[in-house]
């Protein structure tokens, strides 16, 4: 592999090729999901963060919203907290509860503000606590402090799109008596981005998409509707971990967004590829 050297007019082609999509998405709001393995990659997430910032300062309304998986796995193990998983979710007692809300909206959230602000752009990191974003109520009693969503209040979101700022969203939620919930990133930018009425929704994760067989990353499904979703299913070509991530693709366009994206974190610029390029990246699911 080698870094090709473009001339001046090869970049400025480039740029052009890009203004049909620029003006697809100026002005229009997307949501990123980030989270899990995508992000432990030092230098990708650099990558990650330009990205977002380039799309922000092009006019799109870009919302980040981020789980920690991994970050929380590693406290926790450093406290000497054993994590415990019931169906692919966390148990969360009231002291795991203690260390998700300490890594996610101190640790994870306030370093990915600090990063996009070093790319050059505004960002604000809040909380779905904050404003009562994200309203929740307990989903499973064997889980503990895991919350089900019951409402989006979309208000501290537009608040910060209007003064200009890039909003970075912990997924931790509330109730009215005050018991707070730890939300999966997935569940949780579905339902923020269906409150939106965002144009697209981006699930970054670190496989390369829907894959016909799972083993080969050339069988990649480009493209589906909701209704072939539903067959794949059938099919068993969506299976295991890739159910819960399908599920809130098609979730996400049931509240109104317009499509969402299944795509590789590991592969630079994988946003840029998808927004500002004909051949996209991952699987994109649409209505139908």
């Amino acid at each position: 592999m080698y870094n090709k050297i473009f001339s001046n007019s090869e970049r400025a082609e480039v740029l052009t090729q890009a203004l049909p999509y620029i003006r697809r998405y100026s002005g229009k709001t997307v949501v990123v999901k980030y989270g899990g393995n995508a992000m432990i990659n030092e230098e990708l997430k650099q990558q990650v963060m330009e990205d977002i910032v380039l799309l922000w300062l092009i006019g799109i309304k870009v919302v980040l919203v981020h789980g920690g998986g991994p970050e929380i796995n590693r406290t926790m193990e450093k406290l000497g907290k054993e994590a415990v998983f019931v169906d692919g979710l966390r148990v969360t007692d009231l002291e795991t509860m203690e260390i998700v809300q300490m890594v996610l909206s101190g640790k994870v959230n306030k370093t990915l503000v600090k990063m996009l602000e070093m790319k050059g752009g505004a960002a604000m990191g809040i909380s779905g606590m904050d404003g009562r974003l994200i309203e929740a109520k307990i989903k499973d009693e064997r889980l503990g402090y895991v919350g089900e969503i019951t409402k989006v209040n979309i208000g501290p979101i537009n608040d910060l799109l209007e003064n200009g700022y890039i909003p970075v969203i912990s997924t931790i939620g509330c109730d009215r008596k005050g018991n707070i919930y730890n939300i999966n990133g997935d569940t949780a930018s579905a339902a923020i981005a269906g409150a939106l009425g965002a144009k697209k929704m981006i699930m970054m994760t670190d496989i390369a998409g829907i894959l016909r067989d799972k083993d080969d990353p050339s069988t990649l499904i480009p493209q589906m509707t909701v209704s072939e979703a539903k067959t794949l299913y059938d099919e068993g070509i969506i299976s295991g971990g890739m159910i819960p991530k399908v599920d809130c693709c098609i979730d996400a366009i049931n509240m109104g967004v317009q499509s969402v994206v299944i795509m590789d974190g590991r592969i630079p610029h994988s946003i840029l590829l998808e927004l500002l390029t004909e051949e996209g990246a991952g699987t994109l699911v649409c209505g139908g």
